[in-house]
């Protein structure tokens, strides 16, 4: 590949528990790096984090020593959609200069992902070169989710109405690679998308 071409970008998204998380893995386990927008927001968010200022100045008392204290931050803008918007308008532009520098750092690689969970709800597919969803049958979903800890049917109903549905992603994906098989099957599929993008390349 030459030194001026840059990498393909896959936009990797999933509903809640459908699975995306160990995609994410299978990915970089094969060797393709991958941007983690939510792991970037703990980053800036957490003790010490970048951002620490800026949210205590805009919802005093939601930091503290050890970062963001996400209840008290979540209960600022819960159903405040105003209050939500001055927050992203904080977090989205530092995401999105550590998407840059992840950019910048892979520039020689063949293909790069970002795992972004709301693609569909919020980002969009803009400077992607293809969308991979991760999907699941709904019983499977419902069954991962309800496992986690502290997690109800009402929280998860919850979570459900403000993602954009399954079949919604399915029909808007280049790729969809399915969790509710083997892991060796979901592998399989996650090599057979590097494969198609790699070699179109």
């Amino acid at each position: 590949m030459s030194a001026c071409a840059q990498p393909l970008i896959i936009g990797l998204t999933g509903s809640i528990g459908m699975g995306k998380s160990t995609v994410a893995g299978m990915f970089e386990d094969l060797g393709v790096p991958v941007f983690d927008a939510d792991a970037a927001v703990h980053q800036l968010q957490g003790a010490g984090g970048a951002l620490l200022p800026a949210i205590e100045a805009e919802f005093p008392g939601t930091t503290g020593p050890d970062g963001v204290d996400r209840p008290k931050l979540g209960a600022a803008v819960f159903g405040d959609e105003a209050a939500l918007k001055r927050l992203e308008a904080i977090v989205h532009p530092a995401v999105g200069a550590m998407r840059q520098q992840f950019v910048k750092a892979n520039r020689d690689k063949r293909l790069i992902v970002f795992d972004i969970p709301l693609l569909f709800e919020k980002t969009g597919t803009g400077g992607l070169d293809a969308v991979v969803v991760v999907s699941a049958p709904a019983e499977d979903q419902r069954a991962r989710v309800l496992a986690r800890p502290g997690m109800t049917t009402e929280k998860f109903e919850q979570i459900l109405s403000l993602q954009v549905p399954d079949a919604e992603k399915r029909a808007k994906a280049d790729y969809v690679i399915d969790t509710g098989v083997s892991l060796d099957q979901t592998r399989d599929a996650v090599r057979q998308v590097i494969a198609a993008l790699g070699n179109g390349q």
